[in-house]
């Protein structure tokens, strides 16, 4: 039998079916122009940590009734400051979004911090230790501040009392210098790369930046534990001051900053010097200054007047006096130093002729000896080589005796 082809046919009221592909692109299109469901917050445990080779974390969170799936990327991850692990209570803010290959709702983590005080306290422990071996909190390699600066930089919340309250206290202090504000998120996920920015901004323009903070709870503070802030205070070309919540409170950003002052009031005192102090420290100068002057103007004024004495008739008569006086007083002493020395080196020469006389072959000769030479003034101190015949010249005391040599004896 032969077959019979059969055209298949659609009924007009049939919708046509969506490819799987097509399903999740729909569904993927609608978490995302959802607003509620970017840059959500969400609070829970992590389950499933598993750090991937490309530097991904993939993981969940969970309360008492469900749980979602989360990834974390690598460029989100290496700015924690902290190792997340499973059991870890954490609040993560990012975007819901559908993973299209295993068609699973997941949340895409743009910011993690820890929450409850025990992995806050674990991961405070875990950077100030690693820093600390690094060296950033050596008092070596801090900077000391200026003593007037010329722009002081503030990066704090806009919107709280901190910046009233700084920017209140330096102009009553110091109002010579401008004040750079850049506002900065100062509580939340997005607080620390926010803190960075403005940081940034504010240390390229300014000679000393102030980082303040109003008081808070331990979860409020938690973004001045980042690592990747405390590294750039530590990497910040101008001096930093930090003065975050209160004097109690502890961050690891105190501890790299330059100087940590108790509260931000106290901040904006530090940085910046009391002109009425200033300006009375200016008038004890001049004072000491115009005194000096003075004193300097006495002094050669009465110089001058002994000057002026000195050239007068009277004046000159007196100097070439003394000066004469001087003269006859000098020659009178080199006199007496000429005689004493005249009758030292007599007596040096005297003794030095005595020595020389017990010394002289004259001397010997006149106990009774002679000198016998040949003609030609050699000396025989030996008759060895003198022959009979032999003229010889014997030197007495008083006299030079020529004689020839009949005969010699050798004893």
């Amino acid at each position: 039998m032969d077959a019979i082809a059969v055209r298949e046919g659609r009924s007009a009221d049939v919708p046509r079916a969506l490819t799987v592909t097509e399903l999740t692109r729909l569904l993927k299109d609608t978490l995302r122009s959802n607003p509620l469901l970017t840059r959500v917050l969400i609070r829970g445990e992590a389950i499933d940590v598993q750090p991937t080779p490309a530097g991904h974390w993939f993981f969940a969170l969970r309360d008492a009734n469900a749980q979602v799936a989360c990834v974390l990327f690598r460029e989100e991850r290496e700015g924690l400051g902290f190792d997340l692990e499973d059991g870890m209570e954490v609040v993560a803010s990012g975007d819901v979004d559908l993973y299209a290959r295993r068609g699973e709702v997941q949340l895409v983590v743009r910011a993690l911090t820890p929450a409850g005080v025990g992995a806050f306290w674990a991961s405070f422990q875990h950077t100030r230790k690693k820093l600390a071996a690094e060296g950033l909190f050596d008092a070596a390699r801090k900077r000391r501040l200026p003593r007037f600066p010329r722009r002081i930089g503030l990066v704090t919340s806009e919107a709280g009392a901190v910046v009233h309250d700084i920017v209140t206290i330096l102009r009553r202090r110091f109002p010579l210098a401008e004040v750079v504000v850049a506002p900065a998120l100062v509580q939340g996920p997005e607080a620390a790369a926010s803190l960075r920015r403005a940081l940034s901004e504010a240390s390229a323009v300014v000679d000393v930046v102030i980082l303040a903070r109003g008081g808070g709870s331990l979860e409020d503070l938690w973004c001045f534990n980042d690592e990747p802030l405390a590294r750039a205070v530590a990497a910040c070309p101008v001096p930093v001051v930090s003065a975050v919540g209160h004097e109690t409170d502890v961050t690891i950003v105190d501890f790299v900053a330059d100087v940590r002052a108790p509260t931000p009031s106290a901040a904006a005192e530090v940085v910046s010097p009391d002109v009425r102090v200033v300006s009375a420290q200016v008038d004890e100068s001049c004072d000491t200054l115009r005194l000096g002057i003075r004193d300097a103007l006495r002094e050669r004024w009465t110089e001058m007047e002994r000057l002026r004495e000195r050239l007068t008739p009277k004046g000159l008569r007196r100097a070439v006096e003394m000066h004469a006086a001087r003269l006859r007083s000098e020659a009178a002493s080199m006199l007496r130093a000429s005689a004493t020395g005249l009758v030292r080196r007599r007596d040096r020469l005297d003794a030095v002729g005595r020595r020389l006389d017990v010394l002289s072959p004259l001397a010997t000769m006149r106990r009774g000896y002679a000198i016998v030479a040949r003609p030609d003034g050699r000396v025989l101190p030996e008759a060895a080589p003198v022959e009979p015949g032999d003229p010889l010249i014997v030197r007495m005391q008083d006299a030079r005796l020529h004689i020839h040599v009949d005969a010699k004896e050798v004893s």
